[in-house]
């Protein structure tokens, strides 16, 4: 494959963005389907009434955060195009982060062009800034706060945390990772981590190699205010006053409309039609009527449990950790749209130069896979919402089989992926804590 350099693919990506924008604009004014998202108008119309001082959510189904339709006043301003150009600029500067990222961890020019492009060049991603849809903002603050916490700078991780947990509570999940990497053999004060390189062909265990024995009574105090570093709670502390600031002002401006709008309704959120997910016929069933807590419970149980596992396995290397609880939690989420696929779309990137996963087999047959059981449960979307056809019993049978894709593309990432802790633990980084090695 001839050698592309980044500056041509970026060219190329915002040439075809542009494209898809001005296409769109066409296709809504003469073509009966329309080209940009149902959401996209929800957005304008949000934003108009922010433009005349009244409350977004006086659009109905707006269920986002304020600083959404704020960030679209000027499509009731300037152009009503203004939205898209934004949320196509945020999906190649997530383009321009997964290089960065790519970079400070040593992967050759190449390798990273290469990963870039399955962002840049993929069909749904692209389609997604360009119809409206303001996940690739998110997409971009998630690898944001990526490149902040290899570069040491906690500060401004936490910050933008906050921000898109606030913005879009889903991003909640990488919590306990990141708090676990920022241990004291990892970030000290005044020091930038070292990254492991991707080139490292041996990765040392970060338990070191012989157990610990306690040798002073204090031992067990010591590990415990260990787990508090100052890293921990800076992070903590400021990315929590940071969302609940947010949530409060909002909270003074809109009071409980906003509250229930854009982060209540989507922990309750059910949805019986355009929704991939394994519970959806029994949504169907009982939408009318009002559910147990039992149920709402028992229904987050599987995906609490696959998130733990995960974290408790893979969270000191990072991005692969995130990739993987992305996945997850949409897979096995009580209501899945199209959507949220780009949630895991931004990370795949950068696990794909630490995969012994050849593309000719073991790769095409996940992409098949996941392509195959979307488009069936498509087909069966399509005669339930357009025919009219009664096949709610096979609309949820292709949810199972999406299901088993989700999870045949994690399992299989999982066995082909070389584990590579993001950071290097200094050992000397432990020394105040009182220990023999065996």
């Amino acid at each position: 494959m001839a050698t592309i350099s980044f500056r041509s693919l970026m060219l190329f990506s915002a040439v075809l963005r542009l494209f898809f924008i001005i296409y769109g604009e066409w296709q809504d004014t003469h073509m009966e389907v329309r080209y940009t998202d149902v959401d996209y108008l929800v957005f304008s119309d949000a934003a108009a009434l922010m433009a005349l001082g009244k409350s977004p959510y006086k659009r109905s189904t707006y269920r986002y955060s304020p600083l959404i339709a704020f960030l679209l006043i000027p499509n009731a301003l300037i152009h009503r195009t203004w939205g898209k150009i934004l949320f196509s600029v945020s999906d190649l500067l997530v383009g321009y982060f997964i290089r960065t990222i790519l970079k400070l961890r040593g992967v050759p020019e190449n390798l990273c062009t290469y990963s870039v492009m399955v962002w840049l060049l993929n069909p749904f991603t692209f389609t997604i800034g360009t119809r409206g849809n303001c996940e690739p903002i998110v997409c971009a603050m998630v690898l944001w706060i990526i490149i902040c916490l290899m570069n040491g700078n906690l500060l401004h991780a936490a910050f933008w945390y906050g921000l898109v947990v606030h913005l879009r509570i889903y991003p909640i999940i990488y919590a306990f990772p990141i708090i676990l990497t920022l241990d004291q053999s990892h970030f000290q004060s005044g020091k930038k981590p070292i990254l492991t390189d991707w080139s490292s062909s041996k990765i040392q265990s970060t338990n070191g190699s012989g157990s610990i024995k306690i040798t002073d009574p204090c031992h067990i105090w010591v590990s415990l205010k260990s787990m508090f570093t100052r890293g921990r709670l800076l992070f903590g502390l400021i990315s929590a006053a940071v969302f609940f600031f947010c949530t409060g002002f909002f909270f003074y401006l809109y009071a409980w409309e906003f509250l229930h709008e854009a982060l209540l309704y989507h922990l309750t959120r059910t949805d019986p039609r355009h929704n991939f997910s394994i519970y959806f016929y029994h949504i169907y069933l009982h939408y009318e009527h009002e559910f147990a807590l039992s149920e709402k419970l028992i229904s987050f149980l599987p995906q609490v449990t696959v998130q733990l596992v995960l974290i408790w396995r893979f969270a000191q290397d990072l991005p692969f950790c995130f990739f993987l609880q992305t996945l997850a939690f949409v897979a096995f989420n009580k209501v899945i749209t199209a959507q949220y696929f780009v949630w895991f779309f931004c990370l795949l990137p950068l696990v794909l130069p630490w995969t012994n996963m050849k593309l000719k087999w073991e790769g095409w047959a996940c992409i098949l896979f996941w392509i195959g059981a979307q488009s069936h449960w498509l087909m069966w979307g399509y005669l339930l919402e357009f025919n009219g056809k009664h096949v709610f019993m096979q609309l949820w049978m292709a949810s199972l089989l999406f299901l088993a894709a989700n999870t045949y593309v994690m399992v299989t990432f999982i066995l082909r992926h070389t584990s590579s802790p993001v950071f290097k633990r200094l050992e000397h980084g432990l020394s105040n804590i009182p220990t023999k090695i065996d």
